[in-house]
């Protein structure tokens, strides 16, 4: 793997790519959902191209909440549209940041050939956990803890 400054989201992302049809009911989407085991299925239209995406939260936001059953609700009113997208060769960083600024959890992962992926907060856990030396960044925590202590009680820091 890449350096952790230089690791791609296309060295992260789960190539899965689950799909629905805009046409489906919410119930259906549940369903695949669960028998996937994936926490979103990108939305497609009668030419199988990619408009939308449906993600647990839009199901219970948009359909349990609202006490409407499942079987009544059509994808295509529910869906989260446009989708968001990111080249497969940006940074981990671009894509935290796309995330952010678009307040969404799922980015379809584009590379030259169209679509090749997704990458969910779920891989940066995964990334995370694998990468980052926790007793480091605990020692960091704890020293800029002290330092904000000492600047507080106006003691010189050490």
């Amino acid at each position: 793997m890449a350096s952790k400054k230089s690791t791609t989201i296309g060295e992260i992302m789960s190539e899965r790519l689950e799909t629905v049809n805009e046409s489906d009911t919410a119930q259906q989407a549940a369903k695949k959902l669960r028998n996937s085991n994936v926490s979103s299925l990108l939305v497609v239209d009668s030419g199988g191209k990619y408009v939308g995406i449906i993600t647990e939260r839009d199901l219970v936001r948009r359909v349990c909440a609202k006490d409407v059953s499942s079987s009544n609700v059509i994808i295509e009113k529910i869906m989260s549209t446009p989708l968001i997208t990111i080249d497969s060769g940006s940074l981990l960083r671009v894509a935290a940041s796309v995330m952010i600024q678009n307040k969404v959890r799922h980015l379809l992962v584009v590379g030259h050939n169209g679509a090749e992926g997704i990458v969910t907060t779920g891989n940066f856990t995964n990334y995370l956990k694998q990468n980052v030396d926790m007793d480091e960044v605990n020692t960091a925590i704890i020293h800029s803890l002290f330092e904000e202590k000492e600047e507080e009680e106006g003691m010189p820091p050490s």
